[in-house]
């Protein structure tokens, strides 16, 4: 039965020599970039790739017209797939991705590969933590995969860019859900961005609201109590934060929760705040 949202630390470690499994190491740290590679370099579960949120889960050049596309703008998905290849992905894999951070990083590899049309993709409940904590051991060793040969497919999830969130605030049918923590929501704190604030109308929910106190997440249907309080459809969301990476926390916990549909804005807060001519909410 192939994996589509969380696995444990005990069911990773009994398909860890699965050749048909692969699994990423997504650790990350915005305030130091390099912080993953290093991590993952000390030490790494047996096999583990390594995706570096920068480079490899972004591509960073603005758009076509010159235009800012946000701090974490998706690749093209040919050029990710050409990263899932060199990784040795093949179509048949089943892609379990890791972090530290209670899946902040992790989970926008797994929306990738939904965004790529590959569903056999799941996070660590509890990331290097909850396998450190049944004392699994670690890698140092080097990995170097033959080739994948996985191919684009129809895409899993859908987005929508800010042309669409701007129409929607006029006449709203959609809920937007700003995963950033309460303080950056409401325009206080804001260390990454240029500007304070949240989309007119966007609900918070903080993505570190889906997890336990241990780092793995609720339960399904606390998750989905919790999100259907602010959602209705949740095929009408439309799922945002500082620049498209968290956000992706809040689709997975929704994919938990049975709550499927929402899209996906990539550029999130650092693309909409760019454009002066956007506007601009604070407060709760």
């Amino acid at each position: 039965m192939p994996y589509t949202t969380l696995i444990s630390a005990t069911e990773l470690a009994a398909h860890l020599e699965d050749p048909h499994w692969v699994v990423i190491d997504c650790r990350h740290d915005l305030a130091d970039p390099d912080a993953g590679s290093r991590a993952y370099a000390a030490g790494h579960i047996a096999g583990a790739r390594f995706a570096h949120l920068d480079t490899a889960l972004s591509d960073k050049r603005p758009a076509a017209d010159g235009s800012f596309r946000g701090r974490h703008p998706l690749p093209g998905r040919e050029d990710f797939i050409d990263t899932l290849r060199r990784w040795g992905v093949r179509h048949d894999a089943q892609v379990v991705a890791y972090d530290a951070q209670g899946g902040m990083f992790a989970a926008r590899l797994w929306w990738m590969l939904r965004w790529v049309g590959h569903a056999q993709a799941a996070v660590l409940d509890g990331g290097l933590p909850a396998w450190q904590a049944l004392g699994l051991p670690l890698s140092l060793d080097p990995v170097a995969p033959a080739p994948g040969d996985i191919a684009l497919q129809a895409p899993l999830v859908a987005t929508v860019d800010a042309g669409q969130v701007l129409a929607n605030i006029g006449q709203p049918s959609r809920v937007v859900l700003d995963a950033r923590a309460p303080d950056r929501f409401r325009g206080e704190n804001e260390t990454l961005d240029p500007v304070g604030g949240h989309i007119p109308g966007a609900k918070n929910r903080f993505f570190k609201d889906n997890l336990q106190a241990d780092g793995r997440f609720k339960e399904a249907g606390q998750l989905r109590r919790e999100f259907s309080a602010l959602v209705d459809d949740p095929a009408k969301a439309i799922a945002q934060c500082g620049s498209g990476v968290t956000a992706c926390h809040n689709l997975l916990a929704m994919e938990v929760a049975g709550l499927r549909g929402a899209a996906l804005y990539p550029g999130s807060w650092s693309e909409w705040c760019a454009d002066s001519r956007r506007p601009v909410a604070r407060g709760a």
